[in-house]
Formats: structure tokens, sequence, C-alpha cells
């Protein structure tokens, strides 16, 4: 019999991790996750809120409080059911979602002058790793089958969320990528240090336990188009369209065009999606020179910095034009970073890639900035610093400053409207797109962000798809 649950005064349990001299030398993750025990102790110190403040700041609408009550009881099976009942993926989000800024945020018990709130997402982590270490498959409830066919183009953690949740509404889902594995980003963009693969390949799993269908190697506006899949040949009622921000974005700075420059989705996909790290395991080749720059300070740049240390680099910066107050970078992989030997140039703006005669990377060049008023983004501009300038060698540069809106399957589709980004253009409250029964969410409509916020545009599509469907 379960113990009755009585909240702790506790303090906040943090993630263990690997020691940083070890795992710059290996591609294993670098957080442990909790023990059984740690994890009930974190959840016992859950106040229970009655207004229950931290599901508020979950997109995905956890019920948050529940499932750390079954936790504090060691009531694991049961606490993945409540998480199940609207994340798919508790696997995934436990490793990458920025809790820090959502939930965790508005967590009680960080609200007090020194309080620490509750290590939400560490909890979910263990208890979707418990579950599938001991076999536990939770109880999902699922409607009976409709036979309506409902497609979801991409596979990133929008369409896997999207698809999942159509299939337990009982429709027919197919879900075309195309790559020749799912996930996306979560695939490609993820290093597997920070989120093993064999994760996501479980959580893909369980969509196909589902019933969700994938039809891999299908470009959706080259091999086949929306058109198409809405005709008589395909049949479907509806389609959710998650093809994510995957084109890199450049500095359109001199030297770009030399030898060893990277965008870091080139980077992170040889490494991540080919198995660079693996080669000659794996037939694909990265090369990486002994003194790394790059350029930016989201998370994808740490994601950048990290890998190419365990590539073998001695030295690896991260160069941005802003301090580390403003870096968009979760807290928790700046540290990461910082602990395993990852140095921060900071304050500078890149101007120039300078090559040899061989077109080789030998150094880049650099604006001082100092910070000024406020921008549109709600950080402190950059103000160049006139006649201030540094050049620093290096032998590689990965450029990690962001990436645009992959528009193969929105140019190709008529009548689909879009911005003057290339975003597509949405009802907000239906995620319904100009073309009526076509809808879409996640990168593909904001930009690029964070998994959990397109996981949470992609739920509210679903809902939409379903009473869409249903109604024809």
């Amino acid at each position: 019999m379960a113990q009755p649950y009585k909240p702790s005064k506790l303090p906040r349990h943090e993630l263990p991790c690997l020691d940083p001299k070890e795992r710059i030398k290996t591609f294993d993750e670098v957080a442990l996750g909790f023990s059984e025990d740690e994890a009930v102790a974190e959840a016992q110190r859950c106040l229970s809120c009655k207004n229950s403040p931290c599901a508020k700041g979950c997109p995905v609408e956890i019920d948050i409080s529940a499932f750390l009550e079954k936790v504090a009881e060691r009531q694991f099976k049961e606490a993945l059911e409540i998480i199940k009942e609207k994340n798919n993926l508790p696997g995934i989000t436990g490793r990458v979602c920025p809790q820090e800024s959502q939930c965790e945020c508005e967590c009680t018990l960080g609200k007090a002058k020194g309080g620490q709130p509750l290590a939400i997402g560490a909890v979910e982590r263990f208890v979707a790793d418990w579950c599938a270490k001991n076999g536990a498959t939770p109880a999902v409830k699922m409607e009976p089958p409709n036979g309506i066919k409902a497609g979801v183009i991409g596979s990133g953690p929008a369409s896997l969320t999207a698809a999942g949740d159509l299939a337990r509404a009982g429709f027919d889902v197919t879900v075309f990528e195309a790559f020749h594995d799912a996930g996306g980003v979560l695939l490609f963009g993820i290093p597997e240090f920070r989120m093993p693969k064999s994760i996501l390949k479980a959580e893909v799993e369980y969509l196909e336990s589902l019933g969700v269908k994938f039809a891999f190697d299908q470009v959706v506006g080259k091999s086949v188009f929306v058109e198409d899949l809405f005709g008589p040949e395909h049949g479907f009622k509806t389609l959710f369209m998650g093809t994510g921000a995957g084109l890199p974005m450049f500095l359109k700075i001199p030297g770009e065009n030399l030898l060893d420059v990277y965008s870091a989705n080139e980077f992170l996909t040889r490494v991540n999606l080919m198995k660079a790290y693996k080669f000659p395991e794996y037939d694909t080749p990265v090369k990486v020179g002994s003194t790394v720059l790059v350029v930016g300070g989201g998370n994808v740049a740490l994601d950048a910095a990290r890998t190419a240390l365990r590539l073998g680099a001695k030295q690896v910066s991260i160069v941005y034009r802003r301090t580390l107050k403003e870096m968009p970078a979760r807290q928790a992989e700046v540290e990461h970073a910082q602990e395993e030997g990852v140095v921060f140039k900071l304050l500078r703006a890149p101007v120039e890639i300078i090559g040899d005669a061989r077109k080789n990377v030998t150094a880049m060049r650099f604006q001082e900035m100092t910070l000024g008023c406020l921008d549109e983004s709600g950080r402190a501009s950059c103000v160049p610093i006139e006649g201030a300038f540094e050049t620093i060698p290096c032998s590689t540069v990965i450029i990690a400053i962001g990436s645009e809106t992959n528009t193969i399957c929105s140019d190709a589709t008529c009548e689909l409207e879009v911005d003057k980004k290339k975003h597509i253009k949405v009802n907000t409250e239906t995620q319904e797109t100009s073309i009526d029964g076509l809808f879409a969410g996640g990168d593909a409509v904001t930009g690029s962000a964070t998994v959990i916020s397109a996981m949470g545009a992609a739920k509210k599509a679903a809902r939409s798809m379903a009473a869409f469907a249903l109604k024809k």
C-alpha cells in the first residue's frame, strides 16, 4: 500500500552528470537521471497548489501536480499514464524542454526569496525512463477507429505530437518524412550526448503502437503534393504541415565560402543523422580542425561547440555579440559547456573569415561591441566600438545564428498564404491555414523556436483537425 503523500521542504535535487573530463571523450549522455529515491524525494517537495500554476506554464497542458503526486507515492506507471494523457513524448521533453522558463518558472516553491522550483523536467524524464526500463506500459485511452485518413507532413516534434493525438482520436494516420528515419530536428539537430537516439526510437515505436504509419523518403512538394494527398488517389480528409525551419542562416560576410566553414545544420546533421562521430564504422566523414570558432549564442551553437570538442578539437570557442546574460541558450547547457572547456568570447560581431592561398580557414576577424538600449527583441542592442577589432586564429568555423523555414512544401502548395519571412499563416485559435483542411504548427509557422512550443501548437491543431474531419 502506498504511503500517504506528504509535501517535503527538502532542497531541490539536481541531476547527476558524467565527469567533464571523461564525457568530452564520449558521446554518452551527460545527464545521468534521477535514481528512484531521488525522484521520489523531489516529487515530495510539491505543494499540490490548488491553482496548479506549473500546469499553466506547460504548453502541452500536463497535469503536473497529479503526476508528481503519483511519483511521490512510487506509482510510476500511473504517473506516466497521467503524463501521456497530454504528452506523447515524455522521454524527449524531459530532456530538452526548457522547463526553467515554463512550468518550473511558475512553480510556487521558486517564488519565495531564495526558493528553488521543483525539478519537474527531471522527474518527468525519470518516469519515462523507469517505465521503459521496467516494461511498465501505461494504459492509453483510444477512441474506436473512424476510418478517416489524416496525413502529417514532416516528423519533427510538432508532427509526431499531431500524429499521436490524431491516432488516439481514432484516425488513420500517415506521416510523410523526407529523410529515411523519423524525428526531424530531434534526429539531426540534437546530439547524442544530450538526447540519445534510442530515446527517440522508443517514442516513435510508441506512436507506431498507436497505429501511426510512416512513409519515408517522401518529399512533399517534390515526390507528392498536398493537392494529391487531398485527392481521390490518397483520400486524406485533413493534413498537418510541420515541416520545420531547417534552412541555415548565414553571416553574409567575406570568406564564408572558404573550406572548413560549416553551417551548424550541416555539421550537426553529419554527426547526428549520418553518424559521422562513428567514422569509419559509418561512411560519413566530418573534418574538425584543432581550433574551432562557433558563431552564435543559442542551444544549437552550444551543441555544435560541445560536439566539436568530442570530435577531437583542442580548443573550441563560442563567439557571441552580447554577454552571457543575453545569451538565449539554456543556462544548464552553458554551464555544461564551460565545465567541458568551451571558451566564451563575448561582445564580438563577425566581420570576415580569413583564409590562405588554398582557401583553408586561418582566422576570423571580429568587431568589438558594447551594449546599448533595448532593441525589438527586448535585449540590449549591440553597438560597435569604433576602431576596435580582433583577429582570432582558427582552423574551423561553425555558423550557428539560427535557421529559416523550409519552403519546399509551402512553395509547391497553391493558395497557401505565407508572411514575408515565408512562415505559414494560420488562424492562431485553430492552426488552420488558408487552405480548407490544411493545418500547420511548429517552426514552419513561428520560425525557429522550442520543441515544446511546437508540440503545444500541434496539440491545438490536432483537436481542430479532428473537429474538421468529423464534420465532413
